[in-house]
């Protein structure tokens, strides 16, 4: 790929004009993933052995728990851009997806602890991986709450950038505290590479097709909400234009 072709579209009028297209396609790819992928887990796989039907749980647990993660890792490559390129598009592309990744963060930690209270006993417990999941979201309540509070935007990208990078860690934390920490309730991997880890087959097709739709669902509100933020931004620069005189 030509990356300089890439870069174009850090102008963000093309962005818009491209994505605004794109936009009606990873709509319809969401409903139908979200929609098929849901039914088919929750009416169409059996209860498990031990769990009963509290199992299909699974089936938001697991892709928003995976969506908050890698939400965060999509901050971090824009702030990242950002902090080298200095182009704005990927600065409001990490603002715009901070809501959406603490709405996921919030999603997995409610749905955890209805799915965990049956079988540990308990709503909440200190477990590295849960740990490191409040953690991150704290970090997406900080990363908003730091562009809310400074009325320049390029500061505000600069210092967000930095907290995003240091948040990081979390993320990476909630993704492998299992494997780093033997000791605590939360299971290991639901879905890897490794197939001794992986669910049965009977759940883990449809549970494919879910991520899918959550990762489509993602796309869709970020470029809604990026689109948003730069109308915001160029409203904000006409507006102080206009003060001026």
């Amino acid at each position: 790929m030509n990356l300089n072709a890439l870069w174009e579209y850090a102008n963000p009028l093309k962005f818009i004009r491209t994505t605004e297209r794109a936009l009606p396609y990873f709509a319809a790819l969401a409903f139908v993933c979200l929609v098929g992928g849901l039914v088919w887990g929750f009416f169409f796989t059996p209860d498990d052995y031990r769990q009963g039907s509290t199992v299909k749980i699974f089936y938001i647990h697991v892709p928003s728990a995976m969506m908050a993660i890698n939400v965060w890792a999509m901050m971090l490559v824009t702030s990242l851009v950002w902090l080298v390129r200095r182009h704005h598009v990927s600065a409001l592309a990490a603002r715009a997806a901070a809501p959406i990744g603490a709405t996921m963060t919030v999603i997995a930690l409610a749905t955890g602890a209805i799915w965990g209270q049956p079988m540990w006993g308990t709503w909440w417990a200190w477990d590295p991986r849960l740990t490191s999941f409040l953690i991150l979201f704290l970090f997406y309540l900080g990363y908003m709450a730091l562009w809310s509070a400074i009325e320049n935007d390029d500061t505000a990208a600069d210092l967000t950038s930095v907290l995003c990078l240091v948040g990081s860690v979390f993320a990476i934390l909630s993704r492998y505290a299992v494997n780093f920490w033997n000791q605590g309730l939360h299971q290991g991997a639901s879905l890897s590479l490794d197939n001794e880890e992986n669910v049965a087959d009977v759940f883990w097709y449809p549970a494919l097709v879910t991520i899918a739709g959550f990762v489509f669902l993602f796309i869709v509100l970020v470029i809604i909400r990026t689109n948003t933020e730069i109308r915001a931004r160029r409203m904000r620069a006409l507006l102080a234009r206009e003060r001026l005189g």
